[in-house]
């Protein structure tokens, strides 16, 4: 994103950095040269709280005084199963500092939805075994540096071809939420409209199609790939599997949903 930026003129953006990721100097200090800002996440309920109140009015101010744009995830962590969704309290943290009425609010923040497409999940296999855990355990302990090695890997290992679409700004979906009474409606509804726009703007490689078809047993999207992409996607499949002490039907079901989910969620706004 930020290179995409900088190459068509625009500045870079500031970016949110989870304070579980500040183990080290040298993290800190990488994260404050990439214009960086700590969202705190640990605390009772009062501190976090708090922590919401100063960083909705940290972000309103950078955007709207500062004139500086800032990029934050739809939810905290990246979804694990391919269903990306927004998660509503971050709409709530956003409305904290807003002056006016909740519409003024998200009208003054500028907010516009960006759907980042991977050809290939960099973070597949820790994904599954995670998942599994949870599935099986009922929970699942991070180890202390765990995160931050999810990111590294997320960097470093391939992704394919990357695609990124900007969508429409959030102010132009507000209509109606002004005649919702609950001011958790406005922000449920809000927070589906901008999945809405994700979902429909996010590129369909070939091998999201792959695994639906697969998922589902169907020869539904064979036009969007050719023998050789299946081909390819089975072997990566099979590269990925391999090494994850995970039973095979349960396995190959999860790395399948990571890719299918996405055309399911797509399906569901504009019928492709």
């Amino acid at each position: 994103l930020e290179k995409v930026m900088y190459d068509n003129g625009f500045g870079t953006t500031e970016i949110t950095f989870g304070s579980n990721l500040m183990t080290s100097q040298f993290i800190i200090d990488l994260g404050k040269m990439n214009r960086m800002f700590v969202v705190n996440r640990t605390g009772n309920t009062r501190e976090l709280f708090r922590n919401s109140q100063l960083l909705s009015s940290y972000i309103r101010h950078t955007i709207t005084d500062k004139k500086v744009p800032l990029w934050i995830a739809q939810r905290n962590g990246r979804t694990k199963d391919g269903n990306d969704r927004t998660e509503p309290g971050l709409i709530k943290m956003f409305s904290y500092s807003g002056n006016g009425d909740f519409n003024s609010s998200m009208r003054e923040l500028n907010m516009i939805p960006l759907s980042i497409s991977y050809e290939y999940e960099p973070c597949c296999d820790l994904k599954i075994r995670e998942v599994s855990t949870r599935m099986k355990q009922g929970f699942y302990r991070k180890a202390p540096d765990e995160d931050l090695k999810s990111i590294i890997a997320g960097i470093t290992r391939p992704k394919g071809r990357i695609h990124l679409s900007f969508g429409k700004n959030v102010g132009t979906m507000l209509e109606g939420l002004e005649d919702l009474r609950s001011s958790n409606d406005r922000i449920n509804l809000l927070a589906g409209r901008i999945d809405e726009e994700i979902y429909r703007n996010y590129k369909l490689w070939p091998n999201n199609y792959i695994a639906f078809d697969m998922l589902q047993g169907s020869h539904e999207y064979a036009g969007h790939y050719s023998e050789a992409d299946r081909h390819r996607f089975l072997r990566y499949m099979e590269e990925e599997l391999g090494g994850l002490e995970v039973e095979e039907p349960l396995k190959r079901e999860l790395f399948l949903k990571i890719y299918a989910n996405p055309v399911i969620n797509a399906r569901s706004v504009k019928g492709c």
